[in-house]
């Protein structure tokens, strides 16, 4: 591998900036300058079908790539069949008819527990629960691409192993990387290139071609090697240019969504990460600092 720039780079908040309507949560993307979005369902699903639709359109004519996150209850690698499997295949469901609706990339979900059990068989659980819900899926029309996300407990599933195992096994599920976890279970282990490098390379071999790598990024707190929340960028030891330069390395795009709790945050994330990648220049990311920080109360300040 060498250094160039990387194919195509979007990057955007982990909220949608207002539930308003979809008018004004375009127009808030706009202004802060983000060219992707992931529609926050973690806690509820808040969004209905025409809005997602618009908020699809008006994304699609702005340029700004859309994904969705599942609530943290819908994970699949249930260790028992009943009520609670059946509450997290309706959730993904829906949040896959979600997607379509909105045209977005990928539905994020977490990967579970191990339960008690082997990670393989834990891994074979989620394996098989994912088939079931593809087919799903299909029957509805809305089978779009899923992404598993590494989680940040260094002694559960959720590994980069785990998911790259994961998405192998299931082609049309991809790794979603998630940085702040990853720092956290190596106890502050990624801040050199060669490190982001390592685990891009592993997503890079299971994604299919043509897809974009699809990170989280915030800074981090975390204990015994085990994530405790996220921080205002700085505040913590994780920082955004060595996967800017690691991103060079590889001719996939990226699509790269901030988790930081604040937007001046997500604002610095984005200038340091432009700047290390060298798609655009940094004055252009900081430009909308100003306007982004004239937002009212009423709107989500990611």
């Amino acid at each position: 591998m060498y250094c160039r720039a990387v194919a195509k780079l979007h990057f955007g908040p982990a909220r949608v900036p207002s539930q308003d309507s979809p008018e004004e949560a375009i127009e808030l993307l706009q202004e802060r300058g983000y060219t992707a979005c992931e529609i926050d369902f973690e806690g509820r699903f808040w969004m209905d079908y025409p809005w997602a639709e618009r908020f699809g359109e008006l994304a699609r004519e702005a340029g700004i790539v859309l994904s969705v996150h599942a609530p943290i209850a819908g994970f699949m690698g249930h260790a028992e069949r009943g009520k609670k499997l059946n509450m997290a295949v309706g959730m993904l469901d829906h949040s896959a008819g979600i997607a379509k609706a909105a045209g977005a990339e990928l539905v994020v979900f977490h990967p579970g527990f191990l339960l008690g059990r082997e990670r393989e068989a834990a891994i074979d659980s989620v394996v098989e629960q994912l088939g079931e819900l593809r087919e799903r899926l299909e029957k509805k029309d809305r089978a779009v691409p899923f992404g598993v996300e590494i989680m940040g407990r260094v002694r559960e599933l959720g590994t980069a192993e785990d998911v790259f195992a994961i998405s192998a096994r299931c082609a049309w599920v991809r790794p979603v990387l998630d940085f702040a976890h990853l720092h956290a279970v190596t106890d502050g282990g990624f801040t050199e290139p060669a490190t982001f490098t390592a685990i891009l390379d592993g997503a890079d071999q299971v994604i299919e071609p043509g897809a974009p790598f699809h990170i989280h990024f915030s800074d981090i707190a975390y204990a015994n090697r085990n994530e405790t929340k996220h921080l205002p960028y700085g505040e913590g030891t994780l920082r955004v240019e060595p996967l800017g330069q690691a991103l060079r390395a590889f001719k996939r795009p990226a699509t790269v969504i901030s988790e930081s709790p604040d937007l001046a945050s997500s604002l610095a994330i984005r200038e340091e990460l432009y700047a290390a990648v060298g798609t655009r220049s940094a004055s252009r990311a900081s430009s909308s600092t100003a306007s982004a920080s004239r937002s009212s109360p009423r709107r989500n300040s990611a």
